[in-house]
């Protein structure tokens, strides 16, 4: 309790008893609070009650409104797929933004049918991870019938029923998977010694795209470069191809999974880029996207450099102008040992008499403007008498401008010198 005030002498009256003092001091006087009454009394408003039926009809009516327009919306939202309904909920789990790569692509049909032109009459089959699979279930069971099997082979060959019965309910579950959890067996695939032949009972070719997207992101985070190569090379870029071929596009999930296989750039080039180029039947729509998803990414200086050098030495197709372009914009630092490849990999069209499609010469244009000042006075000259043979009607004259004007690096280093050093 708080202490009681003590009154002044000067508010005592001297002729008041003792007992009428101490009720005068303990009493609770009431103040005056008329004003902050009639303060509160002008500022608040009240609704009377015709307001307030006309507040309560509108209400009403708006609800009335609104029901009508869910109603009509849902009927427009049931002819949407799962994916297209899930596609948000997935992208918004990395922050990545969806591109118009993935979409539908307007292809120029001439662009196409030039690429057509450069492709391989027999290219190579590709390999899946049930074809390798296969090869080494036959070699195995050829050894055994010929020699001892070591431990090794009999983990190939034999694997516990219940796990196999385990890993075919995983199968199973990837089938139908459209977000959420993954099963944990599915998650200690990478850890296993055989992984290739448990990833194989899964059945890879029957996921969901959504599965695959999953996968990728565990096998890209826990295998090592080599093993996350081979999956990328067996299991996803057949996936991507086929689902190119049959839908003209490339659904949403499966072109996340290549951005997430980017995560290991070596293994990328090494199990997508290359082998794509290598096959020698690579469409022009195939390697816009996967182009598009070296662009829109960052990548290694040294991974890019080995992938160019790489392509400048392979034969021609269409699809290597799209990839040398993009990695060319990234306007790295490149060894002159690069630089040089890629000028030969230009010169040997000198003697070609086929006529080179437009992306060609926009690779040749790109290289000019990044590269120039990197090339040899020789390789400058040896370009400029090749744009006589292999002209285009717009862009040559640009990529003439630019080489006329380059500032070639034998040049540098020879302005580098001092007079008094030269010699004589």
């Amino acid at each position: 309790m708080g202490k009681a005030k003590k009154l002044k002498p000067s508010q005592v009256a001297k002729n008041i008893g003792l007992a009428d003092q101490i009720e005068a001091t303990n009493s609770v006087k009431i103040k005056n609070r008329s004003k902050d009454k009639n303060r509160l009394d002008e500022d608040e408003e009240f609704v009377n009650a015709n307001l307030s039926k006309k507040i309560l009809k509108a209400a009403r009516r708006q609800q009335a409104e609104l029901s009508d327009n869910v109603a009509t919306s849902s009927k427009n939202i049931l002819p949407l797929s799962i994916n297209d309904l899930s596609s948000d909920h997935e992208g918004s789990d990395d922050d990545l933004e969806p591109d118009v790569y993935y979409d539908n692509i307007e292809i120029n049909e001439d662009d196409e049918a030039a690429i057509n032109m450069f492709m391989s009459s027999k290219p190579e089959r590709t390999r899946t991870l049930a074809d390798i699979i296969k090869d080494k279930i036959t070699d195995k069971h050829t050894e055994l019938q010929t020699q001892f099997s070591d431990v090794e082979t009999l983990k190939l060959q034999n694997i516990d029923p219940r796990i196999k019965t385990m890993y075919e309910g995983v199968r199973d579950v990837l089938q139908k998977y459209r977000s959420g959890k993954l099963p944990k067996a599915f998650k200690m695939i990478p850890h296993l010694q055989n992984w290739e032949q448990i990833l194989y009972i899964t059945e890879p070719t029957t996921w969901s795209a959504a599965a695959m997207y999953q996968a990728t992101r565990i096998f890209a985070s826990n295998l090592k470069e080599k093993m996350a190569q081979r999956f990328y090379n067996l299991v996803l870029l057949p996936r991507v191809r086929d689902d190119l071929a049959e839908y003209k596009r490339l659904n949403f999930h499966l072109y996340q999974a290549l951005r997430k296989a980017l995560f290991k750039p070596g293994a990328f080039m090494k199990g997508i880029l290359l082998p794509l180029l290598e096959s020698g039947d690579c469409t022009l729509r195939e390697a816009i996207i996967v182009g598009s998803v070296l662009a829109r990414n960052s990548v290694p200086v040294l991974h890019s450099s080995a992938a160019m050098l790489k392509i400048a030495e392979m034969d021609y197709t269409g699809a290597s102008s799209i990839f040398l372009r993009i990695l060319f914009d990234k306007k790295y630092a490149l060894p002159y040992r690069v630089v040089d490849s890629v000028v030969f990999h230009f010169l040997r069209f000198n003697n070609d008499n086929r006529i080179l499609p437009v992306l060609w010469h926009q690779a040749l244009l790109t290289f000019v403007q990044r590269y120039k000042s990197d090339i040899s006075t020789e390789q400058r000259d040896a370009l400029l008498e090749l744009l006589r043979k292999q002209s285009h009607p717009t862009i040559t004259q640009e990529i003439r401008r630019e080489l006329q004007a380059a500032k070639c690096r034998d040049l540098e280093v020879n302005e580098a010198v001092p007079d008094c050093m030269a010699v004589e």
